[in-house]
């Protein structure tokens, strides 16, 4: 009984009726934007650079699939969600609730949302990268931050947190780095060629960063990097 109150929306692209075609263009619009939304996550927030950190110190630690791909992502989507927490706040504040309230149009709504991300990035991006998009582009040299499309920053600020992330990693194994080669040393004056190096280190590699608390540091690097 209760089905046969419900009014379900038709979706007819081949429709006359300009309403009935404006709400399909609606539906497909934010069908997309859902469908992109992993990307945008992950090309436009702070989350490729956590979660390539904490890989690096899965890899420098050598423990294989400890932590597991579960936790570190899971670990690295929260810790982007709390940095990403004001942008987000202000994004829904001058862009989404308008938009629900009927104070802006779709364009503007966009343009107000897309504003604190580009910041964001912007403040995150080299200059080298940004220019490598924009010159292939064609664009003209930017004055201020809305002349930057999107379409260029995204992936400058892309490239440029891939940059960091592998250079937090590289200072995250030097020390995994020297644990291996001491070990390896030992084991070679005392004759022992045979015995693998890597499980001789990998509980003094976990002795050292339980020691030192490796993931606390590791974390707070990584917040105060933004």
């Amino acid at each position: 009984m209760i089905a046969a109150f419900i009014e379900i929306p038709s979706l007819d692209i081949f429709s006359d009726d300009p309403q009935n075609l404006t709400s399909t263009v609606q539906l497909v619009l934010v069908l997309t934007v859902l469908s992109l939304a992993p990307a945008i996550l992950i090309l436009m927030t702070s989350f490729t650079r956590i979660v390539i950190v904490l890989s690096f110190v899965r890899s420098g630690l050598a423990t294989q699939q400890m932590p597991p791909n579960q936790v570190i992502i899971g670990l690295a989507l929260f810790m982007t969600f709390f940095i990403m927490a004001p942008i987000f706040s202000e994004v829904n504040e001058n862009a989404l609730q308008p938009l629900f309230d009927g104070e802006l149009t779709q364009e503007e709504a966009f343009n107000e949302a897309a504003t604190p991300m580009k910041e964001f990035m912007a403040q995150h991006t080299r200059e080298k990268d940004l220019a490598l998009f924009m010159g292939y582009a064609g664009e003209p040299r930017p004055e201020s931050l809305d002349d930057i499309p999107l379409t260029a920053l995204v992936p400058a600020f892309a490239i440029s947190e891939l940059k960091t992330a592998f250079q937090i990693g590289f200072m995250i194994f030097v020390p995994f780095l020297v644990i291996d080669m001491v070990v390896a040393s030992v084991l070679m004056s005392m004759g022992m060629m045979m015995l693998p190096p890597v499980m001789i280190a990998l509980p003094f590699k976990i002795l050292l960063f339980v020691l030192v608390d490796g993931w606390h540091l590791v974390v707070r690097s990584l917040l105060f990097s933004f």
